[in-house]
Order: C-alpha cells, then structure tokens, then sequence
C-alpha cells in the first residue's frame, strides 16, 4: 500500500504495535509543517532542530508507554507539544536576567521587547507578578531602595537622598535585594522568563 493513503491514526497503531518503519513515515509527512513552526517562534535553525528532535522524542515515549490517544488528530497533538517545548526553551534560556552591579542595572531590560508576541506577552505578565511576589519578600529597607531603582528609576545618589543613608548603604541594600531575589527564586524554584 503506498504510504500517502495510510492515515496518521493507522500509522500511529501500526507504530504503538511494533512497526518501527510507520513513525519515519509520520516524522516524514509532516516535517516541514512542524519544523516552519517552531522556526517561526525560535528564529534559530539550530535551536529548531534541538527543539524538533525533543519534539519526536516526546511523541516516541508517550506512544511507547500507550499514551496516546488523540483519535486521529496527530498532527495538532504534535504540534501542541512542540508548542510547549518552545516555551520551556525560552523559560529555560532566560532564567535570570543577568545583573551587574553598574548603574544601569534594569531587571526588566529583558522584557522590554517590543515586538514580544502574544504568548512571549503572556509569560511577561506571569514574571513580572513573579518578580512582585518575591520583591514583597524582602526586608523592607532593601525593598526600598529596590523599588525606587526599578521602578523610579533613581540614581543612587537620589536614593541615598531620599532614604538619608550614604551611596554606598544603598548600594550594599541593592545587593543583598538581588543576592536576597536570587535565593528566593531558588527556594520557590520560579523559572523568570521573557
């Protein structure tokens, strides 16, 4: 029987009931479909192909542990787990927004792309509630200096003005905030994102 009349839910079975060859013959046909996919999210030929091949391993498991059972529809459960792999990719590549102790330290210098789209839209709602609820978990002089930093974007000359401490007291504030956000984000294992 030529291949192009087998329907995915019979290549599927074929596969889940030992017939190797039957899943080449999915990952075959619908490919480029997949692949376009996750490129038009990632732009990044190499991260596509990493992100393509965990794709395919995903499927192999469930089916292999008889997980599966999508009636038919193979192709949009595919393409829903390549969907989620991308948004691990870019939970996982964006951790942390790398601070450095210059003045221009901006923690949401990585959410400030404008061209985020819906879904990267989303996930920056999430972290910046995330970065909220652990900013709220500060000693209160440390959030202080904190929230004028970021979102009054004070020097620390003005700070240290405003709070009647020296540069260098709201500097070392600033610090023990970001060392203190850093082992809060470990203990509530918040993966930040953009």
């Amino acid at each position: 029987m030529q291949n192009e009349l087998i329907t995915d839910a019979t290549l599927v079975s074929n596969y889940i009931q030992g017939e190797e060859p039957a899943l080449e013959v999915l990952i075959n046909r619908h490919k480029q479909r997949i692949y376009s996919f996750i490129y038009s999210k990632v732009y990044d030929k190499d991260v596509a192909e990493d992100i393509f091949q965990d794709t395919f391993i995903k499927v192999i498991r469930t089916l292999k542990k008889g997980k599966y059972n999508e009636e038919g529809k193979f192709l949009p459960w595919v393409m829903r787990i390549a969907h989620n792999l991308v948004i691990d990719h870019f939970r996982k590549n964006t951790r942390m927004p790398k601070f450095s102790n210059t003045g221009d330290f901006n923690i949401f210098s990585v959410l400030s792309d404008s061209t985020l789209d819906a879904e990267r839209s989303i996930i920056k709602d999430q972290v910046e509630s995330d970065i909220r609820k652990v900013i709220e978990e500060l000693p209160e002089d440390q959030k202080e200096v904190l929230m004028m930093r970021m979102y009054k974007d004070m020097s620390f000359k003005e700070i240290s003005d405003k709070t009647g401490v020296s540069i260098n007291t709201a500097l070392g504030r600033m610090r023990y905030a970001l060392i203190n956000m850093r082992k809060i984000i470990d203990k509530h294992n918040i993966i930040l994102t953009n």
